[in-house]
Formats: C-alpha cells, structure tokens, sequence
C-alpha cells in the first residue's frame, strides 16, 4: 500500500488524533463545569445577575438567589447537555418562600436540547477520530512507518490555527458565533434570547461566557494535542 502510506496514512491519522483530543478536552471541562466559577469572577456575572435578573419579564425574583445557586445551576445544564437533554426542563432555583419554579422556558429548553443533540454527534466524531487514529497508529507502528517530522506537523498545526483565528477575528468572534447557530440549529427553533427573556442567558452572560469557555477549550486542545504528538514521536523513535 505505497500510496495510502505515503499520501493518506499520516493525514488520516493526524485528523483522527486531532478529533479525539478535542472530545478529550471538552470532556475533561464538563467535568470541570467549563470553569464557570472562574469566568464568573472574571466576567462579573454576579454583578450582571442583579442588573437584569430584576428586568426579566417573566420572572423578577433571580436577583435574589446566590453565586453558589447559579454554580449549582450551571452544573445542571452541562450534566443535562452531556446526558442527550435529560432533566433540562426540571432544572429549577429556589424562590424565598421555600419553593421551586423552573429556571428556563420551553423556547430554552429547546434551544439547549438542540445543544445536547449537537453534543452527542460531537461525541461519535470524537470516539470514531479516536479509533482510526488508534488503529493507523498500530498498523505504522507494525508497518515501521517513520513519523513525520515535528517541526512540520508543529507548522502546520499553527498554521492552521493561525489561519482559522485570523478568519474569526476578520470576520467577528460574536458575528461567527450567531452564523453558526444559524446554520447549525433548526430555523423554527429559537436560539436567540435577549437577557430581558431568558435566566439561562442571565445566568450565562452569553455569550461572553461562551468566549471564556472556547479559550479554556483551545488551550487544552493545544496541551491536550502536544503532549500525545511529542509520546508518538518518542514511541516511533523508540
């Protein structure tokens, strides 16, 4: 198999490897609740809570609940999202009185069971990424492959990078956010939520929070992606 190993084995296994260490980042944030409490310092969303908390139209009572509640609710999303939607519309804040009222309204809930679909065909991307990269890395390994070189997989790794930021900052981190909601999630389901009509949106400070989340996200992939290129390296070599 001269071609596949000298045109197709490395950039089938890189793209693999790749898709797998973003599933393994995005993972290992939801457990980490996404690092809500610290972009609820850095962004000020307490302060942001008791601006509009009181100006929602449908309820005027979120001002009133504390930085530990909206951690614990924010928990709550991700364990739903990361479950296929499960429990989302029974995710809830305590009123003064003692009792419980829903924290987002059907048009929520169905946006966010929209994000948990999207989810799970991120998952499946992953762990198929992670089993071909599994598999071309044993059949080079059998095979004696040589591994490519560092300083070119490093290059065009940043390059690529390089090249997408420059797109998204060209075009808008927030104008690029709203497109792909527009093609990504269904026309007659809405994704769009003023602060004054949507707690999830308060509670979120979306989408700076969003931003926070990607650059956290970033990050661990880069670390996540150079750790495991610089074993293979070191294990081909070996």
């Amino acid at each position: 198999m001269p071609v596949f190993n000298r045109f197709l084995l490395w950039p089938l296994l890189l793209t693999g490897h790749f898709l797998c260490m973003c599933l393994l980042s995005w993972h290992l944030l939801a457990q980490l609740n996404f690092g809500y409490p610290l972009g609820y310092q850095l962004l000020s969303i307490d302060k942001h809570i008791q601006h509009y908390g009181p100006e929602n139209r449908y309820k005027n009572d979120f001002a009133q609940t504390t930085p530990e509640e909206h951690a614990q609710l924010f928990q709550q999303i991700v364990a739903a999202i990361q479950d296929g939607g499960k429990g989302l519309a029974d995710i809830s804040y305590r009123l003064p009185d003692g009792s419980f009222t829903p924290l987002m309204r059907t048009p929520e809930v169905i946006h966010l069971q929209d994000v948990a679909n999207l989810v799970e065909v991120f998952y499946r991307a992953g762990i198929i990424g992670g089993l071909l990269w599994l598999a071309l890395t044993t059949y080079a390994y059998c095979q004696r492959q040589a591994f490519p070189s560092l300083k070119k997989i490093l290059i065009g790794f940043a390059s690529a990078l390089a090249a997408i930021s420059a797109v998204v900052f060209i075009i808008g981190p927030k104008n690029v956010f709203y497109w792909l909601h527009v093609k990504i999630f269904p026309d007659e389901h809405e994704w769009f939520f003023f602060y004054e009509d949507s707690l999830m949106t308060t509670l979120m400070k979306a989408p700076d929070l969003f931003g926070f989340i990607s650059v956290l996200l970033i990050a661990l992939i880069i670390v996540c992606w150079a750790i495991t290129v610089w074993v293979m390296a070191r294990a081909f070599r070996g």
